[in-house]
């Protein structure tokens, strides 16, 4: 009797997600544009938070200064974590974490709580961001790269600027009577979105060997900055007292210990929380020397200006962050389109966005000098959209340029180190142009006393352009080393599609 056939088992058909699966890029520079935004829109909100909590100046300056300060603290423990225990769960911890501890924010009952709950905050972005650019080395296509690296200097760039507008606008909306704790609260419903959206599109990798995490190193590297951000973000308003001197001495020979002890336990096989085989490279040397140039500039020039034209111009809040509109549309349009100049041109594009940036400076000066208050503000919309031409050709590139050449496994490690430098710097900008600010202040107009800050900018950037030539030439070098031939100088390869 024949056996009948087996009916044919229909093909598996996966079946279709309910809503389409979301791109990797807008997830995780989300992530970074939430840091951003927490960082700047707390500015907006410190009178009404002086008012209903009562907080004194101290207090007020610690909600503004302890979010960069355990930021910049925990970024290169933050890189380290994301190389042991991966990208994706150190992004997704942090991001969670951060979102937790936004809501402790706007929960705060007292300027104690709310010190403490922004010192948390900025612990957990120091876990988050370092994972966004180890992504975009690791994950991103290779010819993606250099668009993904405009459009992540143009999300820094934006979300100062809509930390400062947004912040204004909640703040006159009020939204259901919660008046400033809704700068915070905000990151609740969006925090849940990136969370669901990262679980969804963060790739898996698989664990490699997984070395014990450097305590030692990851203590003495986070006291060594304590020792020198702690009386840089307060020594000022301290009036510079003995144990401020104390501590800038003290950080020098802490950080020099620091680095002996971290090559030690590399020589002996052990994975340093501050790797020494990056800082042996001449170009992520020169990389981060560069980087920290650009954000001492723009850190302490935003700082100033911003209370030039609010207690100078006598501007609200929200006025003040429409000055800077220009510069945060026009830096979004030269990133994009800078990044097709790459190729061609490699570092000679940065250059000339430091032209255009130093030019914006000087114009910027000369208008608050010789004009003072009464013609400062028109020449300062069209100085402000200049540079964000140049900070948008400049911006982008210099981040790729020391992350080029990165392996993998170390991504994570070289972020931390690349973000903390630009923290550091820009906490040293902040506290350099803005005493220079207050110092002339105290016997001139607030036009007078920001154009003598702008000056210093001006040097900073100049700085920008000579380190950028010298980058130039340690990567034709690096490039001739490694057999790849030397590099036209017209054009650097290591910033064209195979950054």
């Amino acid at each position: 009797m024949p056996v009948p056939p087996r009916p044919r088992r229909a093909p598996h058909r996966p079946r279709r997600p309910l809503l389409p699966r979301p791109p990797l890029l807008p997830v995780i520079l989300a992530a970074f544009f939430m840091y951003g935004f927490d960082g700047n829109v707390v500015n907006v909100a410190l009178p009404a938070i002086r008012t209903d909590l009562g907080a004194g100046q101290a207090a007020l300056e610690l909600v503004v200064a302890g979010y960069v300060f355990s930021y910049a603290t925990g970024l290169v423990l933050g890189g380290r974590l994301g190389d042991i225990l991966g990208h994706r769960r150190m992004f997704l911890s942090g991001m969670a974490a951060f979102t937790v501890a936004s809501g402790l924010c706007g929960l705060a009952q007292s300027p104690t709580q709310l010190v403490l709950a922004r010192l948390l905050q900025g612990l957990t972005a120091a876990a988050m961001v370092p994972q966004v650019l180890a992504l975009i080395t690791t994950a991103v296509p290779s010819p993606g790269r250099p668009r993904a690296l405009a459009w992540f200097g143009v999300t820094g760039g934006l979300s100062g600027v809509c930390g400062q507008l947004l912040g204004g606008v909640l703040l006159d909306g009020d939204p259901l009577g919660l008046g400033w704790r809704a700068v915070f609260l905000i990151n609740l419903p969006v925090g849940l979105v990136v969370l669901a959206a990262a679980t969804a599109v963060l790739p898996r990798t698989t664990a490699g060997r997984r070395p014990a995490l450097d305590g030692i190193g990851m203590l003495a590297v986070s006291g060594s900055l304590a020792l020198a951000l702690v009386p840089l973000v307060l020594g000022r308003e301290a009036g510079w007292p003995l144990w401020a001197w104390a501590m800038l001495a003290a950080a020098v020979p802490a950080l020099l210990a620091t680095l002996r002890w971290e090559r030690r336990l590399a020589a002996r096989g052990g994975r340093p929380v501050l790797d020494p085989d990056l800082l042996r490279s001449r170009v992520f040397r020169t990389g981060l020397a560069v980087n920290a140039a650009f954000m001492a500039f723009f850190a302490g020039f935003v700082f100033v200006l911003s209370l030039t034209v609010q207690t100078g111009f006598g501007y609200s809040p929200l006025r003040s962050g429409l000055v800077f509109t220009p510069m945060a549309v026009l830096a979004m349009a030269s990133s994009l389109t800078g990044r097709r100049l790459l190729p061609r041109h490699g570092l000679r594009v940065p250059v000339a966005g430091g032209a255009i940036t130093a030019l914006s400076l000087l114009l910027t000066a000369l208008a608050l000098q010789t004009d003072g208050a009464r013609h400062a503000l028109p020449w300062l919309l069209a100085t402000m959209g200049l540079m964000g031409i140049g900070n948008g050709l400049v911006l982008p590139s210099l981040i790729g340029a020391p992350m080029a050449g990165i392996a993998p496994e170390r991504a994570g490690t070289a972020s931390g180190t690349l973000s903390t430098t630009q923290q550091f710097a820009a906490v040293t900008g902040v506290a350099a142009l803005g005493g220079t600010y207050f110092a002339v202040l105290d016997h001139h107009t607030p036009a007078t006393a920001a154009a003598a800050a702008t000056w210093f900018a001006l040097v900073a950037v100049l700085a920008v352009i000579a380190l950028t030539l010298r980058l130039s030439r340690a990567t034709a070098a690096a490039a001739t080393a490694t057999g790849a031939g030397p590099a036209p100088a017209p054009r650097v390869p290591a910033l064209a599609t195979d950054s």
